[in-house]
This record gives structure tokens, C-alpha cells and sequence, in this order.
């Protein structure tokens, strides 16, 4: 199964709360964040559309992540 990433990397000024309700209105299925902040915390954040629901993984569990787990 192939997998298309969409990097949202427009600049400083457009917010991650913008970001997020665009890719709501495209239809992006799922939705991986990696921030300055949750690198910090040392997770990364994952968001699926059908669940509705944020999931934290530490960043060494991201590897063995499928989507189709969520």
C-alpha cells in the first residue's frame, strides 16, 4: 500500500489552527503533526478523520505506526 504526504510548510504567519481546518476541508484522512513543541515533549501527535481522536506516540514507536491500526 502507497502512502502521499502533504507538507503543510507555509510560513510563520499562517497558524497551525489555519492548517488544520484546511486540511479538514480538503479531506486529508490522517494527519501526523511534528512540532517544536511536541518534539520537546518527545511524542508525535496523530490525528485520523474517521476517529476523530488525537494520539500521542513517543517518537520511537512512530516506526512500527500504520494508519490502518488507528
Amino acid at each position: 500500500m502507497g502512502m502521499e504526504v502533504l507538507l503543510d510548510d507555509r510560513d510563520k504567519k499562517t497558524s497551525p489552527g489555519v492548517k488544520f481546518a484546511e486540511s479538514e476541508l480538503i479531506g486529508i484522512p490522517h494527519r501526523v503533526v511534528i512540532s517544536p513543541r511536541s518534539l520537546a515533549d518527545g511524542v508525535v501527535e496523530y490525528t485520523s478523520r474517521r476517529m476523530a481522536r488525537n494520539r500521542k506516540f513517543k517518537k520511537r514507536e512512530i516506526r512500527g505506526f500504520s494508519c490502518q491500526d488507528s
